[in-house]
């Protein structure tokens, strides 16, 4: 039976008095958690706890603007029968031409491929924690402001970020120093599983202005002009096409920090991450990170030498369910007990 044009239009009118009219374009909203719980013995004791909540959220509002929002439920350092809750990222994406974006919000800083490729679900992480890096806060991990994106670009998939947004000191509503950050990061992946990429990362602290240390307290006025330079080169390779057994995550960040009253210090952050997958769901693994301050008059952060050996057991059960077993050894003036072993079960909903 034929269905003529005439016809055609009354039924799509019908369905539209009645409501069930096809939607040009409808929003697509998904809604995912992350949640990790643990238990760790350390200084001759066992101690259970409990990990981050992530709720994870992503919408399509329309064929070219989208929005990702991430808060994280954890128990409060200062008391641990009170818990924070932090909004980790809030962005609003726009994409103006082919896999090209405009983003604006609250971001992860695209500095190095750690933070711009795992979010807060740790059933996604190699190990069971970050990098010590991250802990003594060489890495600025958010930027508030607006940014340029570009994905799989040519024969190399050539990928850039480039940010300009809130200072060192900033809120994620203001910032109190006229200086803005800027962040410019460059990536390509030659071959399948491999990634290489390089950043680099300008900020400063106007004199006058409060900023804040690595570890989240708030430093005193600055008394002179602090400039910030970070350099991060990295190699991620993940062996997923020929053997799928090898596993590599390098990066390195040289922190350069200059003052008018100190000069110049230098601080050099690297990890290595190795493992190798044995079976389809078992991944031993290792980890060292290294961390070095050039001098003791460190003019922004807290000039503590790190060196940390991880050595684990990862069973990924499935996508979203993932247990690892692992010892650390540090040598810090930072961990007062060098020895730790952790399990963790981490999973996604």
């Amino acid at each position: 039976m034929k269905i003529t044009h005439y016809a055609l239009v009354t039924l799509l009118l019908l369905g539209l008095l009645l409501g069930i009219a096809p939607r040009a374009a409808a929003q697509r909203t998904q809604i995912r958690g992350f949640v990790d719980a643990l238990a760790y013995y350390q200084n001759g004791k066992v101690n259970f706890g409990l990990g981050e909540q992530d709720l994870f959220i992503t919408s399509e509002i329309t064929e070219r603007l989208s929005f990702l929002g991430e808060t994280v439920f954890k128990f409060s350092p200062a008391s641990p029968t009170d818990f924070d809750i932090s909004v980790e990222r809030i962005i609003l994406k726009y994409n103006y031409a082919g896999n090209h974006s405009v983003l604006l919000g609250k971001h992860h800083t695209p500095i190095n491929y750690w933070n711009d490729t795992y979010h807060h679900g740790r059933v996604f992480f190699p190990t069971i924690d970050r990098p010590l890096l991250f802990a003594q806060g060489i890495i600025p991990l958010h930027t508030t402001g607006v940014s340029l994106q570009g994905q799989n670009l040519g024969r190399l998939r050539f990928g850039y970020d480039a940010m300009v947004g809130n200072g060192i000191g900033s809120g994620d509503v203001m910032d109190n120093n006229p200086l803005k950050s800027a962040t410019l990061a460059v990536h390509i992946k030659p071959t399948d599983g491999m990634r290489l990429g390089a950043s680099l990362y300008h900020d400063a602290i106007s004199k006058g202005s409060t900023a804040h240390n690595h570890s989240g307290g708030v430093m005193p006025v600055a008394l002179t002009r602090i400039n910030q330079d970070i350099v991060t080169g990295s190699i991620s390779y993940n062996d997923s096409v020929f053997s799928k057994k090898f596993e590599l995550l390098a990066e390195s960040s040289v922190v350069n920090s200059r003052s008018d009253s100190l000069g110049t210090q230098r601080a050099v952050a690297t990890y290595v991450y190795a493992g190798l997958r044995l079976t389809d769901k078992l991944i031993p693994y290792v980890r060292f990170d290294d961390i070095r301050f050039t001098t003791s008059r460190e003019v922004y952060f807290m000039s503590n030498n790190t060196r940390s050996f991880v050595g684990g057991l990862r069973y990924e059960i499935n996508y979203l369910a993932v247990v690892k077993l692992e010892y650390q050894h540090a040598n810090s003036p930072l961990y007062p007990t060098p020895d730790k072993v952790t399990f963790q079960i981490a999973v996604g909903f």
